[in-house]
């Protein structure tokens, strides 16, 4: 019997074994290329060129490949989308159309002239070939995620720009195609065109609807998952169906997404994990197979083609970047970086030349021959290896500027947010509201705490705490988020609140709204009056009624003097940061003046957030907001602790304003930082607190109206 029979037979075709193989390139091709500092898409792309047909004829390109591939495709247009920050999309959409534009036609036109001129070839595959220079693909867009800088203007402008020089590519080819089948006649230009808003305008209108609706219902990461898989492979489907590529589906599909997931909630983390773990990976080394150096370099033709390819599209590009820069006055890093994401070629490219390869001239020669298409792997693998390098050198000198924080920035404490956890049907909505408003850039910002009343000590109360912290720590952890666990015993939770948050520096509480148990019960609970009194940081009061990723809008009621506070640039940047992650708009109402200080403020240090200002002078009734804040709004009221500046005698009414006029609605009252220690408390220096300065003011106030009146 032989144990030990070892033949093997070349290409590899047990599914096992290439699964293995390709997980093996995953994991060791970036390890190894990392000390060779050359970027990780490089790596899969020469893996793939070393063990495919054309290299050591290790692994067949068989059918996992073209489908983990088209995956992978999808899922680079997707993530481009989902990443995108849509306020400044919105603000730089001119500059994005403008690069898409002159990335389309510089190429298109250098690329005609030099076909015609140059390689001899007749005026329709001069056009279909012109149009290959013109398209790109995103596949440096995991470095800038990795980065951290996906947000940045130029990423945004180049994101956009993708989406505009590949839908007029691709229309490009679907009017060539359309001219071989017999099918460009009168109506095929309207016809196309007509088909291809329909249906956007239907993604753009029913998704958003479906999505929201699903996630307001089921919560299950998985399910999630799935659902937003399914979506992104329909629309690619639609728009295959009209006669499109598929990436345009998904890339839009990821815009109209993009509010729904924002970039620091646990299913974002599940969909980059997956698409850069496995899908991208595999389309990446997919395309290195492809690649075919001996038939490049076996004549002239093919490798003069492949030549005039390369410089072509690059230099095209180049030429785009850097009017867009001189046009917008933006800096040369910026251009190096919307040059190093807008000059790879791949999916485009690789679908327009296919598509040539196989349409039939009736001389019987194919549109774009072999020369072209074997020109065309190596304009792919080239043009990525610059994309590659260029985007990690500028992605790398982005990510060191930013991290740089200014002086203001140094002058601050170091950020710390506590949040306070007992309930269980409210962990995911704190520490998800807690991900939304941290401040990116300072690391192990977050402390989850369980107090245990000494009084009820026991050991099952301690193990509910700890699954408790456990599931909150899973929720950050998914997102790359490290959460410190506290857990604590106290003489009551207020105690372990107030001691934990002054042992450990910390600077916001997070806490769930008290829910009230009977009649005599009070709107905010003992908790809530408790920790007012004893700590002077940002305390949020929260209450929400649905997935924080379905909000459309957050609804800030901001008292008179409010901007004299310590905390008033705290939770504006708070909030700003909150509506630029959900892509929402915050909508302040204000004094005049509070309101001016609140524009100021924005305009200088959140640009980005969507932003709406209205008028509130009386703030005696909350009434007239019942208009403008809907079931899926947020309604955010600055409050303040009884003494300080901005406290007010019509803040006792809110409680009950609160439960009568916003009891369906999510909800958080926040009071700000305060200058000093608590001082609503009873001493011998101070037997009556604070109550006394806050009649005379009423009735100070009521004598200003009457006087007024008359």
């Amino acid at each position: 019997m032989d144990w030990f029979d070892f033949s093997v037979q070349l290409p590899i075709t047990d599914p096992t074994w290439i699964f293995l193989l390709v997980l093996l390139i995953i994991l060791f091709a970036p390890i190894l290329l990392n000390k060779l500092r050359i970027p990780h898409i490089i790596g899969m792309i020469l893996a793939g060129l070393a063990i495919g047909e054309h290299g050591f004829n290790v692994l067949a390109r068989d059918s996992s490949f073209e489908l983990f591939g088209k995956v992978g495709v999808y899922y680079i247009m997707f993530l481009a989308g989902l990443e995108m920050n849509m306020a400044d999309f919105k603000k730089n959409r001119g500059k994005a159309v403008v690069l898409g534009l002159l990335a389309f036609i510089i190429p298109i036109g250098i690329g005609l002239v030099t076909n015609v001129l140059l390689l001899k070839y007749s005026l329709l595959t001069s056009v279909l070939l012109a149009s290959m220079y013109a398209s790109h693909t995103l596949v440096a867009y995991p470095i800038v995620i990795r980065y951290g800088i996906s947000r940045h203007r130029s990423v945004s402008i180049a994101v956009g720009g993708t989406a505009v020089t590949d839908t007029l590519t691709l229309l490009v080819l679907a009017v060539i195609s359309g001219l071989f089948k017999g099918e460009a006649g009168g109506l095929f230009w309207l016809w196309l065109v007509a088909k291809v808003l329909v249906l956007g305008a239907l993604i753009m209108y029913v998704f958003p609807r479906i999505g929201r609706w699903f996630f307001r219902r089921y919560d299950d990461n998985v399910m999630q998952f799935i659902f937003v898989l399914a979506l992104v492979f329909l629309g690619a489907g639609l728009m295959e169906l009209i006669g499109m590529e598929g990436i345009l589906g998904a890339f839009l599909v990821g815009l109209v997404l993009n509010r729904l997931i924002p970039h620091v909630s646990p299913l974002m983390g599940h969909l980059e994990f997956v698409g850069n773990a496995l899908f991208i990976p595999y389309f990446l080394i997919g395309v290195g197979m492809l690649i075919d150096l001996h038939v490049i370099f076996g004549h002239g033709d093919a490798l003069q083609v492949a030549g005039v390819m390369i410089v072509v599209a690059l230099a095209g590009k180049w030429i785009a970047s850097w009017l867009t820069q001189k046009i917008y006055r933006m800096s040369p890093l910026e251009r190096e970086l919307m040059f190093g994401l807008s000059n790879a070629q791949a999916a485009a490219t690789l679908a327009a030349v296919l598509v040539g390869y196989n349409l039939i001239q009736p001389d019987g020669q194919r549109l774009l021959n072999d020369d072209v298409l074997n020109g065309t792997v190596l304009l792919i693998l080239v043009t990525c290896i610059v994309s590659s390098f260029t985007t990690e050198r500028a992605a790398r000198k982005i990510a060191m500027d930013e991290a740089h924080p200014d002086e203001e920035d140094r002058s601050r404490d170091p950020e710390k947010i506590l949040i306070p956890i007992a309930n269980p049907a409210t962990i995911d909505y704190l520490i998800n509201l807690s991900l939304l408003i941290r401040d990116v850039k300072q690391k192990n910002n977050l402390l989850a705490l369980n107090v245990i009343n000494d009084h009820t000590s026991s050991d099952s109360l301690e193990l509910r705490g700890k699954r408790y912290l456990e599931r909150a720590a899973k929720i950050t952890a998914s997102v790359g988020v490290e959460l410190e666990c506290v857990s604590r015993y106290d003489l009551n939770i207020a105690a372990g609140i107030v001691h934990t948050a002054r042992e450990h520096g910390a600077t916001d509480v997070i806490i769930g709204l008290h829910y009230k148990a009977n009649i005599v019960d009070s709107f905010f609970g003992v908790l809530t009056e408790s920790l007012l009194k004893g700590l002077h940081r940002e305390v949020m009061v929260a209450r929400f009624l649905m997935p924080l990723n379905t909000l459309r809008r957050i609804v800030v009621a901001v008292p008179p003097k409010a901007e004299y506070e310590a905390g008033f640039q705290k939770w504006v940047e708070h909030f700003c940061r909150m509506g630029s992650t959900l892509g929402c708009r915050v909508h302040f109402f204000a004094n005049e003046q509070t309101t001016r200080l609140l524009q100021a403020l924005i305009a200088k240090k959140h640009s980005s957030t969507m932003t709406d200002f209205s008028r509130l002078d009386d703030w005696d009734d909350l009434l007239i907001l019942t208009g403008h804040v809907n079931y899926d709004h947020l309604l955010v009221v600055i409050s303040a602790r009884r003494g300080s500046i901005s406290y007010d005698s019509s803040f006792e009414k809110l409680p009950s304003q609160l439960g009568k006029y916003f009891t369906n609605n999510s909800l958080i009252v926040l009071y700000p930082d305060q200058l000093g220690e608590p001082q609503d408390t009873l001493s011998f220096a101070n037997p009556q607190g604070n109550s006394d300065g806050q009649h005379y003011e009423q009735v100070g106030r009521w004598f200003y109206k009457w006087f007024k009146k008359s």
